[in-house]
């Protein structure tokens, strides 16, 4: 048994079976089965080990703030241990305790969003099928399906969820259809056959009509096949390698890439500032007053290490999940579920929606749009629109009312009734379809056109359809049925490219025991291809319900409307019947009637179905969802570019894009409309002009396989682009998974497809995107203003602690205090600047591109000036609470700024005494007064700092508007947030435990004037500088405008 790859599809069945050494009607023994699977292995997906947790949970701390937090609290752990003398307890170690507790909720957010990333994979498991019917040493048998093997006789019917990939080599029926639709995107299901493909034949899953893929499904017909394929090598297999591909291919979101290049680079300033601030101390080492020059480094090194604590953002990471959290749920309530966090973000920069077109763009459930039949000659056809466009069997049809329901409309009713086999259901208030699409699609047509004059009938199914949709789904088909008897069905064959009902005209049979009394005019109902169809029709039956001889002129004149449909890319089917039956016209059903022998002999089926009587045309299409054409065209002033990828044919995916407004009704698509084989034939530089060419709104690309989808999503992600991928198939799930954000519908959509996407529509409306992008872009200004916000505060800490070091001043921030402020003050306002209403314009701008940068030159200017101000402002007024403040009246000493800044040296200075005050006693050592003496200065610092970061927090209402004209409660949210940060702060200062534990005290009223009197300015300076950044935006817009004025 050769091992040799061959493309089975090219080969007659003889050829395949010989390649795999075995014999159709006996199968392989039990000695090649093990030898297959000896080579071969099982047929079964192959199983994923999972990311161990313990890896899972390091990967959390491969993040460059992480590290740099890390290190401050691996410092502080030694610091607080080797002077554990100076504290006691638990609370010498708060600062160490407080960040880890923060790096573990980090973590464990992370490992619980990433324990999920691979379910897309075991989704893929759930598809396979768990048994099989296999032929093996001549006896049929039914085996697990994952112990089938290369070589294997398998057989498939109807319903059959095929087992492995499958060369057809026999058919027991006329024909096999397979529902692949979830696997290549084809809208409708596809005729199998066991005829070998011409050798040219491209190599796609669509052209390949002799073989059955795994875990499609087989929707009519029975036959048999040889196993081509198992496991991972089956297509299915392949789609599962790409979903691993892409997942091993998956790039940090544009925020994360952001923020990991403000880590490294905020790493690199925090270790320059911090090395810097130790330097220019290293006098002070040797100071007498700390004992030793060992202890005096190590108490600049605590500065260094305040520093580094000051300068990261630790609440960052928290408020930013806070907001994207917030931002789900909102999109929640629009019908978008957000499977991971950071997609909410990616959403606002994406640049291109690469649609699936069947279930995505359209409904994937065929509907009739028109049907024609003969008017009053056969020259002359009257064509009808139908309305709706689901399975649902509500809608008018144009120009029927039931008062006037013309002879031949009924006739074509009762052919789209009776000569079909699927059935419509209605299902916990849905309308599902049993059975083919094309058929269903005939089953609501005669619905819609509802009954003749039958007034009893017509009371009974208006009644109907209000108490009991269930029971009236079907209502007219029955109705036709019990008119029309079904005797017998003549299967559509490829050849025939037909399929037609033998039926009684009565609804009644007589038997044998009164054949020989009454004979039964029977009548034959056919629907197939027009063309086919209309080379056997003789006669034409015109609308008053009389037959005449159809003539030269009027077969071209159907012929012209058949035409004319395919140009609009709908599928058309002729209708027609024939009552002059012969032998047939008296057959009963009865296996004994002479006539039996005709409808067991598939031969002679063409024979019956000629000498036909055309009745008319039903057209039909996979039709779009009515409200995805707005959607793209708001997709198109928001700048966003709409590339449709299906596996349809490409005339049908031109003819749908000319419909949603993809391509305009004139539009050239010569560069724009590719089968997937057409452009990766094309040379890499021209795949990359027409794919980046952004003159009109989008491309189409048809006949695509999965490959090609990753491909294209990944070519355009190397171009710089932000790339959505829609889709709801298996097909899509490599797709989905590679793509920026992958979108699948939640209720067409498979679980694979969900499983690797990082949103899913919970209502399958496309519009829904729309609102999730607006949303999105929303939530990256709000990001963008709150981190900000973080940052500027971030730059005053440092800039304090920076002041403190250089000007030689006691430390007036201690690292706990910082803590408080980073991660419990900061954090509401930040919070709340998420809920900063949208601009009005947002769906009028261009998405930015994922490598804008976060601060740009100006806002980073605004900011320094700000953090500087910040870092004065608490510097300032610690200096000023030694040097001028008696306000208080607690009796505390005033001194020089001399004195202050050399206050390591007050051992040194002669007569120095100061008063005691606060129940303080400074009588044996005086220079207590600059370490336990300053916790007055201290509280007053940080209190400074919270007013001033509240009061920041009012600037970042908007970049450059003014508070006068967004004022602070057009965001009650941050005015909240404001009260709730500023209670925090008086909880550590009145609670006496807090207190001590933070190292503050209360502050009385003239206090809080003072915090009032340093805080505030900083909304005057932000303000001139919002001023100066309005007058710099609007010459820039004048400049582009005058630019933009004389190109014209």
């Amino acid at each position: 048994m050769s091992d040799a790859r061959m493309r089975y599809e090219l080969e007659t069945p003889a050829t395949v079976l010989k390649h795999f050494n075995v014999i159709e009607e006996k199968g392989l023994s039990a000695d090649a089965v093990e030898k297959q699977r000896a080579v071969h292995g099982f047929n079964e997906l192959d199983k994923e080990e999972g990311t161990p947790l313990w890896k899972l949970v390091l990967e959390q701390f491969d993040d460059a703030l992480v590290k740099i937090l890390l290190g401050a609290a691996a410092v502080s752990f030694v610091l607080a241990y080797f002077e554990g003398g100076e504290e006691e307890g638990i609370s010498a170690y708060v600062e160490p305790l407080v960040i880890l507790v923060i790096l573990v909720l980090n973590a464990i957010v992370g490992v619980w969003q990433e324990s999920n990333a691979e379910a897309a994979l075991d989704a893929l498991k759930d598809l396979q099928p768990e048994n099989a019917r296999v032929l093996r040493d001549g006896e049929m048998i039914t085996v697990p399906a994952r112990e089938l093997v290369p070589g294997d006789i398998v057989e498939i019917r109807v319903g059959d969820k095929v087992p492995a990939d499958i060369r057809l080599i026999s058919m027991k029926t006329t024909a096999i259809r397979v529902e692949q639709a979830q696997m290549t995107g084809e809208s409708t299901s596809v005729n199998k056959d066991i005829d070998a493909l011409p050798k040219g034949t491209e190599n796609v899953i669509q052209a390949k009509t002799n073989l059955l893929f795994a875990t499609t499904v087989v929707v009519n017909g029975l036959g048999r096949g040889v196993v081509t394929e198992i496991g991972m090598k089956t297509e299915i297999g392949k789609i599962q390698q790409s979903v691993q591909e892409a997942a091993e291919d998956e790039e940090s979101t544009p925020l994360k890439k952001k923020l990991d290049e403000f880590g490294e680079l905020l790493s690199k300033v925090i270790g320059v500032v911090c090395l810097v601030v130790w330097i220019i101390n290293y006098k002070n080492f040797f100071d007498p007053s700390h004992g030793s020059v060992l202890k005096g480094c190590i108490y600049y090194f605590k500065i260094a290490v305040a520093l580094a604590v000051a300068a990261i953002p630790e609440g960052l990471p928290a408020v930013i999940t806070t907001c994207l959290a917030l931002g789900t749920r909102k999109m929640a309530k629009k019908n978008a579920i957000v499977r991971k966090l950071p997609s909410v973000e990616t959403l606002g920069c994406t640049s291109v929606i690469c649609s699936d077109k069947t279930g995505t763009l359209t409904t994937n459930e065929m509907s009739c749009v028109t049907f024609s039949h003969p008017g009053k000659s056969d020259t002359e056809l009257i064509t009808y629109d139908v309305e709706g466009h689901t399975y649902a069997p509500i809608g008018k049809v144009e120009g029927t009312p039931l008062s006037h329901f013309k002879t031949t409309v009924s006739s074509l009713a009762k052919i789209c009734a009776l000569c079909n086999e699927s059935a419509i259901e209605y299902k916990d208030g849905k309308y599902v379809r049993v059975g083919e699409p094309t058929e269903a699609a005939l089953k609501v047509l005669v619905e819609k056109i509802g009954l003749p004059d039958d007034a009893a009938k017509q009371a009974e199914f208006a009644s109907l359809q209000k108490s009991n949709p269930a029971k009236a789904v079907q209502f007219c088909n029955e109705y036709w049925q019990e008119q029309n008897k079904k005797l017998a069905i003549l299967e559509f064959s490829r050849d025939r490219k037909s399929m037609s009902v033998l039926c009684s005209k009565t609804g009644q049979s007589s038997g044998p025991a009164t054949r020989s009394s009454t004979v039964h005019q029977n009548v034959l109902f056919v629907k197939g291809a027009p063309e086919g169809l209309l080379d056997r029709c003789t006669n034409i039956q015109l609308a008053d319900g009389s037959i005449k001889k159809l003539s030269a002129e009027g077969r071209q004149v159907i012929l012209a409307q058949v035409s004319n449909l395919a140009r609009k890319s709908l599928r058309c089917l002729a209708l027609a019947k024939k009552e002059e039956l012969g032998e047939l016209a008296s057959y009963d059903g009865d296996r004994h009637h002479p006539a039996h022998k005709l409808l067991e002999n598939t031969e002679e089926f063409a024979a019956i179905e000629s000498g036909l009587t055309f009745v008319g045309l039903a057209s039909m299409l996979d039709p779009p969802r009515p409200e995805v054409r707005p959607m793209i065209e708001t997709c198109h002033t928001a700048g966003i570019r709409v590339i449709v990828i299906t596996g349809d044919n490409k005339l049908t995916a031109e003819s749908i894009c000319r419909k949603i407004g993809v391509f305009t009704d004139t539009e050239d698509v010569s560069h724009k409309s590719f089968t997937g084989a057409e452009f990766f034939a094309l040379s890499e530089a021209k795949q990359v002009e027409y794919l980046m060419e952004k003159n009109g709104n989008g491309m189409v690309f048809s006949r695509t396989e999965p490959k090609h989808k990753q491909q294209l999503v990944k070519m355009l992600k190397q171009q710089g682009e932000v790339t959505a991928m829609t889709g709801d198939g298996v097909n899509d799930a490599p797709a989905l998974k590679q793509a920026d954000i992958g979108i699948a519908m939640g209720i067409t959509g498979t679980e694979v497809a969900k499983q690797a996407a990082d949103m899913v529509l919970a209502d399958d409306n496309f519009a829904t995107i729309v609102s999730a992008v607006e949303e999105g872009r929303a939530i990256y200004n709000n990001m963008q203003a709150f981190i900000r916000y973080l940052i500027s505060s971030n730059i005053g800490e440092v800039a304090a602690i920076f002041f403190t070091a250089a000007l030689g001043l006691p430390e007036g921030l201690i690292p706990v205090q910082l803590l408080w402020v980073n991660l419990v003050t900061d954090g509401p306002p930040a919070t709340a600047l998420g809920f900063n209403p949208p601009d009005k314009d947002i769906m009028t701008k261009p998405p930015r591109r994922s490598d804008d940068v976060l601060i740009n030159g100006w806002v980073f200017f605004r900011y320094m000036v700000v953090g500087i101000y910040v870092g004065l402002a608490c510097v300032g007024v610690f200096a000023y609470w030694y040097m001028f403040y008696d306000a208080s009246g607690d009796g505390h000493t005033l001194i020089t700024f001399e004195q202050l800044t050399h206050w390591t040296k007050c051992h040194e200075w002669k007569d120095f005494k100061v008063n005691n005050f606060d129940g303080m006693d400074f009588s044996s050592d005086p220079c207590k007064y600059f370490t336990e003496g300053k916790r007055s200065a201290s509280t007053l610092s940080l209190s400074v700092l919270v007013a001033i970061e509240m009061f920041n927090a009012l600037n970042a209402l908007s970049e450059d508007g003014s508070l006068i004209t967004m004022p602070p409660w057009s965001n009650p949210y941050l005015l909240i947030a404001m009260v709730v940060s500023f209670g925090m702060h008086f909880l550590i200062l009145y609670v006496d435990v807090l207190a001590d534990t933070f190292s503050v005290t209360p502050l009385d009223f003239n206090e809080w004037l003072v915090v009032l009197a340093f805080s505030l300015p900083v909304i005057l300076i932000d303000e001139v500088l919002k001023f100066v950044g309005r007058r710099i935006h609007a010459r820039e817009l004048e400049a582009r405008l005058s630019a933009e004025k004389k190109h014209q």
